[in-house]
């Protein structure tokens, strides 16, 4: 997918987003945050859109949340300001390809439904891995292809329409896998029907 593509899908989407794709991932955002709330230290969101997940992230966390659209940052912007919510450290619009970041910056990374928006998603995960500190985790909800079966059919003739639909519906998980530096720690169906997967993936110290 073009990265013009990702900024005129979601200026489309960005007007509905909270009451079409916020609540069907809502499972995913939740159980994500719900993780990082247990950890320590500052937290990184890459692809935060319209920041549905921040005013659920524990005051203690100093969150940064980035994002290509400029769309889905207003909204984002608004609602830390509506929220009051002291814990976002910063919203930063930004390619996720080209983090401008220092390495080894983060404790954690979180990667919520984004991985199969983004172009190059394996130059978006070895950026990931090059901000986050040695033993620091990635926080990965998304959905993966499924190998046989209805959907999988439904999920391969989708394909050729990632541009209009704004995700890859073949996005598979190796494809996040293949960071040398990473390793899986836990990985987990979650619902609906298991769409969406949790993924924790710690960088070797």
């Amino acid at each position: 997918m073009e990265i013009e593509a990702v900024q005129s899908s979601y200026a489309r989407w960005a007007p509905v987003y909270d009451r079409t794709f916020g609540v069907v991932t809502t499972a995913g955002r939740r159980r994500a945050v719900g993780f990082m709330n247990g950890l320590e230290g500052r937290v990184l969101e890459v692809g935060v859109g319209t920041g549905l997940s921040l005013q659920h992230y524990k005051s203690e966390l100093q969150v940064t949340g980035i994002d290509f659209s400029h769309d889905m940052l207003a909204k984002a912007r608004k609602r830390v300001t509506e929220l009051n919510l002291s814990q976002v450290a910063a919203l930063r619009q930004m390619d996720a390809r080209m983090l401008d970041f220092p390495d080894n910056s983060f404790d954690t990374v979180a990667a919520m439904h984004v991985l199969s928006v983004v172009p190059e998603p394996e130059r978006v995960m070895s950026e990931i891995a090059r901000v986050l500190k040695p033993g620091g985790r990635v926080v990965i909800t998304n959905h993966f292809v499924r190998k046989e079966g209805v959907l999988a059919f439904i999920e391969r003739i989708s394909a050729p329409f990632a541009n209009v639909l704004g995700w890859h519906s073949d996005f598979e998980l190796e494809t996040v896998l293949k960071e040398p530096s990473l390793e899986i720690e836990d990985i987990q169906p979650l619902p609906p029907f298991g769409m969406m997967t949790f993924l924790v993936l710690r960088k070797k110290a």
